[in-house]
């Protein structure tokens, strides 16, 4: 469940927020409320919320600065920026420090808890590739399993990888390698290898201006078919829905 925080000056659509949204059908909780950045950062301190949804222009500190302060101290909390149309260009500063998406405001009914959806399905994207992805300990590694992952790293953007390859550079046989990695890893090397892949591509579509045919070519996949099918079984959705739910937006001008 995500624990909400609303930041927002007005208080007529602070509360509206609040109020007016099923925050339990988003399996959300609203743990608090604050007039300005100030306060916010405050809020978080107590509170620690995993979204905040605030307002840019307010008094005493704006939103920008408080993600900036934010973004200082290490703390990766998601958020949703409100913003009126004449401060888009300020919106886009808040995507550069990692705000997930934008809403215009007056923003329409349905509006929010769209952002919110598209949010947590890219939170379960995410969470589905990292427990999928080769998180490995390096420490605890043979010298050839290191150097394979080595490998992979240096050289997956290649299509014609292949274990074959691999077992040829370290110099050892390519069924000692296959064996040795699995055995350490839990991983064959090819889903090592496409897990990896994926979260490079994974890093790549967070700026929505690369085409996904490019990343799919840029993490070594010829077909851009292919890639979205691999993509979307790892993942749990499509290169473009991640792209679309990505902290990078700028579609929206």
């Amino acid at each position: 469940m995500l624990k909400v925080l609303v930041v927002e000056d007005e208080e007529m659509i602070r509360k509206g927020i609040v109020l007016a949204v099923d925050w339990a059908a988003l399996d959300c909780v609203v743990v608090g409320e604050a007039a300005n950045g100030a306060e916010a950062l405050e809020a978080v301190d107590r509170l620690n919320p995993s979204l905040i949804i605030t307002d840019l222009k307010m008094p005493q500190m704006d939103g920008l600065e408080m993600l900036r302060r934010l973004r200082e101290q290490g703390n990766n909390v998601y958020v949703i920026i409100l913003t009126a149309y004449d401060s888009f260009t300020y919106a886009q500063s808040a995507l550069r420090l990692g705000a997930v998406d934008f809403l215009l405001k007056p923003f329409h009914d349905g509006d929010l808890e769209q952002a919110v959806t598209a949010l947590r399905k890219r939170i379960g994207g995410e969470e589905k590739a990292d427990s999928a992805l080769p998180g490995l300990k390096r420490g605890d590694k043979s010298k050839y399993v290191l150097e394979a992952m080595d490998y992979i790293g240096a050289h997956y953007q290649d299509p014609n990888i292949s274990i074959s390859a691999i077992a040829q550079d370290l110099g050892i046989s390519e069924g000692h390698l296959s064996h040795t990695f699995k055995k350490e890893t839990d991983y064959t090397l090819l889903n090592y290898l496409t897990r990896y892949r994926v979260h490079k591509a994974m890093e790549l579509l967070r700026d929505c201006r690369v085409k996904v045919y490019e990343v799919a070519a840029q993490v070594g996949y010829r077909d851009i078919t292919y890639f979205s099918a691999t993509f979307k079984k790892v993942t749990g959705v499509t290169p473009s829905e991640y792209q679309d739910t990505s902290g990078q937006r700028r579609g929206k001008e």
